[in-house]
């Protein structure tokens, strides 16, 4: 199973024994700010936690695996605007995949143009 981003935080964080507010000072923040963020009660910018795969010495792209926050407002968002959109989402509901058959399936889709939207 998957650790939550916080947990994986914490986790490297300790594994470089660096104390919280240690790690705190590098990223020129709050320790309680550190601390909401292991235990899933904050989380951080994308500028942040860029810099915290940095001092980590973590990839970028495997700490946001670990980013488990649902995209809620944008699919919100996304349906609202295109009821496309609703009923793609709820296509893929019914079929179950599980998240590595969805990477896959995505992954062997045309690349989006730049923006991230078709157009």
């Amino acid at each position: 199973m998957v650790k939550a981003l916080g947990q994986k935080i914490r986790e490297r964080r300790e594994e470089l024994d660096l104390s919280l507010r240690e790690f705190a000072k590098k990223l020129d923040c709050s320790a309680p700010f550190i601390s909401d963020v292991e235990h899933g009660r904050r989380f951080p910018s994308e500028s942040m936690l860029e810099q915290m795969a940095h001092f980590l010495k973590l990839d970028l792209a495997e700490l946001k695996q670990h980013d488990q926050r649902a995209p809620l407002d944008e699919i919100k968002r996304m349906t609202e605007q295109d009821p496309g959109y609703a009923f793609a989402f709820r296509t893929l509901l019914e079929r179950k995949l599980t998240p590595e058959e969805l990477l896959q399936l995505v992954s062997k889709s045309k690349p989006l143009p730049k923006g991230g939207q078709k157009k």
